[in-house]
């Protein structure tokens, strides 16, 4: 059975691509139809393809893999943030800073300078620093948690790396690429799929989308690391199965 309905992906909106005029022609394989100017991705293939991509992080999982969730745009960064720290992952779901896996070394540096910073405050140090340090002190904390609070305890460079909306995250998925690491990735119409290895073809705008996908993948590293099944909830009413039946779905969206 599937890990997501088609009924699922049809309510959380995860058929909707971009505006035709934004599309990348490499996506048109996972695309359905075209209505009112708005591709509509083919769900048939999200379904089969979030299974593979579930599998892969159900697996890596159980072999211990570190997995870094990315999604810095406003529609991703809670699902991004809630869900990796559910798993017992690591996120980063605000500005992606360039050298963050290729130059791992000062992103360590950093990373360190935050913990720093913290051990002064939880010591009692900050009580002995003018008030003018310890704000100027909070301020880089505060910045400095920002940006890699979510990778603050990540013991090494990710094994596998999850990407909300690859052609935002560019950068993330060039540096993962150039170091080996594979990424899962919910990539809508307008990105181009040639560097992802897990391919989840969906609307990576909508944040009901974004959690549904995000969500299970989490659950897949649960699995993984727990060795037993995940919770998968299945809706008992009747599932759009059939292309016909998304047509109808879409066109009652359209109207």
């Amino acid at each position: 059975m599937a890990v997501i309905s088609m009924k699922q992906l049809l309510e959380a909106g995860v058929h909707f691509g971009h505006q035709t005029r934004r599309w990348n022609p490499k996506m048109a394989k996972y695309i359905f139809t075209e209505r009112n100017g708005i591709h509509v991705i083919d769900l048939q293939q999200t379904v089969k393809l979030a299974d593979q991509a579930y599998d892969f992080m159900r697996d890596a999982a159980a072999n211990d893999a570190v997995v870094l969730f990315v999604g810095t745009k406003k529609q991703a960064a809670e699902a991004v943030a809630e869900e990796a720290t559910r798993a017992g992952q690591y996120f980063i779901n605000h500005r992606w800073l360039g050298g963050t896996l290729t130059n791992w070394g000062t992103i360590q540096k950093r990373i360190a300078r935050l913990k720093e910073i913290k051990r002064m405050e939880e010591e009692g140090t900050f009580d002995l620093l003018p008030k003018k340090e310890v704000a100027l002190l909070n301020k880089q904390r505060a910045r400095l948690e920002k940006f890699l609070g979510g990778i603050e305890d990540m013991p090494r460079i990710p094994d596998v790396m999850y990407v909300v909306d690859p052609h935002k995250e560019q950068i993330a998925v060039k540096e993962a690429k150039k170091l080996g690491i594979p990424v899962v990735a919910m990539v809508d119409t307008n990105a181009d799929p040639d560097d992802i290895d897990v391919i989840i073809p969906a609307n990576d705008d909508a944040i009901r989308a974004v959690k549904l996908i995000t969500a299970k993948l989490a659950d897949a590293i649960i699995e993984g690391r727990q060795g037993e099944d995940a919770v998968v909830e299945f809706e008992t009413a009747a599932e759009a199965d059939s292309i016909e039946e998304i047509v109808e779905v879409v066109e009652g969206d359209n109207a």
